[in-house]
C-alpha cells in the first residue's frame, strides 16, 4: 500500500537528514581544529518496485562523502616546529600505546595526518596537539643521506656537538707584486693568522709569514706558539714565469724546498697547490693541509700588482665543542639541530605520504587516518617530488570547513527534515481516515 510506503520513505528521509545534521554539526564543531577534514553527505535512493506501469515508494540512505584531498588554510605561526603541507600528502605519525622502561611503546599500525602543530615533548619527540609522534627517515651524520627504507618517530638528542680537529685550511689572498721593502722582509714579513682546533676542540693560533725572496718567488714560514716546536717549517712558493712551469703570470706554479714538518705537493697542471704541516699540540700530533688553490688558477693565492697584502678568504674545517641550542625545520623536510658553536646537523628528514585515493582513507581519532584497500598503498616521497606537496615551515594547516557553506547546508537539511515530518503526519492522517471508513 502506497500510504505505508510513503510513511516508510519519509521515515528513511528523517534518518538520512538526521545523519546529514550529524555531519554538519561535526564539521562546525571542528571548524577550528588543526588539520581537520570535513565530511559532506551524499544521499542514495533505494527502490522497491519501479516499472513502466508501477512505482512504489522506496527509501533514501545518507552516505558520508569524505573530503580529505581539499586543503585547509595555511597560517604562519610563531612555532619553529610547526609544519603544513601545501598540496597533496600526509605526515606519517605513530600513536603511543604505553611505556616500558621510560621509553614509549607505539601502535604497530601506521597513522597519517595533516595536523602539523608539532612540539618537543619532555622526551625530545616531535608530537602534535593530538599526541601523535611525527615519523621521519633517519639521516646518517657522516654522509648526510636519509635512510628511506624505514620510518620511525623522530627524537631530538640534546647532546653536545663533538669537537672536530682541523685537517684543512683554505687560503685565498693576493701577495703584492711590488711590495714595499719593509713589509715583506724576514724582519717584517706579511702575516696571515689562522685559528685551528685540536682533537679536544681547543683553539690554537697558526701564523703564515710571507717573505719575498725575488720577483715571483716567496718563502712562507709556518709558526705556532702553541706547538711544542713553534717553528713548524717553511716552503718556497713560485709564481708565473719564476716557476718554470706553464702557468699564467701571477698564479702559483711551484711549491718546493720544504723544511721542518712542512711537505709540499709537486706541480701538476691544474692540480691542487697544497702544502702540509704537522704540529704537536697538547692533545697530540696533528697534520693540517694548507690549500693554496690550484696550480695556474686564480682561486687561491696569487701575486698581482699592488703594494699591500689582500686577504680574500680564509677558512678551516675544525669545530669547537657546542651545546644544544634549538631545533628548526626546513622546506625540504630536514629536521635540523642547532648548536651554540654555530654548527647545525640534520638528524632526520620528514617525507610526505601520498595515496591514489586519499578520500577513501579510514578516519581515526585526532584528525588522523589509516590506509584502506580503496585508498591504495601509501607512497613515501620527499617533499615536492612525484606529486607530493610542499612543506611550509613555521605554519599549520587549518580545518577545510567553510562555516558559511555549512550553515547553508544546515538550512537545507532543516527544511528537508521538516518536510519529511509533514509527510509522516499527513500519511498518518490518511491512514486514520482509511480506518475510520469502517465506522
Amino acid at each position: 500500500m502506497s500510504l505505508f510506503g510513503a510513511m516508510n520513505s519519509a521515515i528513511s528521509g528523517l534518518g538520512a537528514q538526521s545523519n546529514a545534521f550529524g555531519n554538519i554539526s561535526d564539521n562546525v564543531a571542528n571548524s577550528q581544529t588543526v588539520g581537520f577534514k570535513r565530511v559532506d553527505t551524499n544521499f542514495v535512493s533505494y527502490l522497491t518496485t519501479s516499472t513502466a506501469a508501477r512505482n512504489e515508494p522506496g527509501a533514501v540512505v545518507a552516505r558520508p562523502d569524505y573530503v580529505n584531498n581539499v586543503q585547509g588554510t595555511v597560517t604562519q605561526i610563531d612555532n619553529p616546529l610547526g609544519l603544513a603541507i601545501a598540496g597533496q600528502g600526509f605526515f606519517a605519525v605513530s600513536q603511543q600505546t604505553g611505556q616500558v622502561n621510560n621509553a614509549p611503546v607505539f601502535n604497530p599500525l601506521q597513522f597519517y595526518t595533516r595536523a602539523g602543530d608539532f612540539q618537543l615533548n619532555k622526551a625530545g619527540y616531535l608530537v602534535n596537539s593530538a599526541g601523535q609522534f611525527l615519523n621521519g627517515w633517519e639521516v646518517d651524520p657522516l654522509t648526510g643521506d636519509a635512510n628511506q627504507n624505514a620510518l620511525a618517530p623522530i627524537q631530538i638528542s640534546q647532546t653536545v656537538f663533538n669537537p672536530v680537529a682541523t685537517t684543512e685550511v683554505v687560503l685565498s689572498a693576493n701577495l703584492p707584486a711590488t711590495p714595499l721593502a719593509e713589509t715583506a722582509t724576514a724582519d717584517a714579513p706579511i702575516s696571515s693568522d689562522i685559528d685551528v682546533y685540536d682533537a679536544l676542540g681547543t683553539v690554537h693560533a697558526v701564523t703564515l709569514n710571507w717573505v719575498q725572496d725575488s720577483a715571483d718567488t716567496w718563502t712562507v714560514s709556518v709558526v705556532s706558539e702553541d706547538a711544542t716546536t713553534p717553528d713548524l717549517g717553511s716552503a718556497v712558493v713560485k709564481f708565473g714565469a719564476g716557476s718554470l712551469n706553464p702557468v699564467p703570470a701571477g698564479t702559483v706554479g711551484d711549491i718546493s724546498d720544504a723544511t721542518g714538518s712542512v711537505t709540499a705537493a709537486g706541480y701538476s697542471a691544474g692540480g691542487a697547490a697544497i702544502l702540509s704541516f704537522t704540529a704537536e699540540f697538547s692533545s697530540g700530533s696533528q697534520t693540517i693541509q694548507l690549500n693554496l688553490g690550484n696550480y695556474g688558477d686564480t682561486s687561491g693565492i696569487t701575486q698581482y700588482a699592488g703594494t699591500r697584502y689582500s686577504l680574500r678568504g680564509l677558512t678551516q674545517n675544525g669545530v669547537a665543542p657546542g651545546s644544544f641550542s634549538g631545533v628548526s625545520t626546513q622546506a625540504n623536510g630536514d629536521i635540523v639541530v642547532n648548536y651554540d658553536n654555530g654548527q647545525t646537523r640534520a638528524i632526520a628528514k620528514v617525507p610526505l605520504i601520498t595515496f591514489n585515493n586519499p578520500n577513501a582513507l579510514q578516519r581515526q581519532n585526532g584528525q588522523s587516518f589509516t590506509a584502506t584497500l580503496e585508498s591504495g598503498n601509501p607512497l613515501a616521497e620527499e617533499a615536492s617530488t612525484n606529486g607530493a606537496g610542499n612543506i611550509v615551515t613555521e605554519s599549520i594547516e587549518g580545518s577545510n570547513v567553510d562555516i558559511a557553506s555549512e550553515f547553508s547546508k544546515l538550512i537545507v537539511a532543516q527544511r528537508a527534515y521538516s518536510a519529511n515530518t509533514k509527510v509522516v503526519t499527513t500519511a498518518d492522517e490518511l491512514l486514520q481516515q482509511t480506518i475510520d471508513m469502517k465506522r
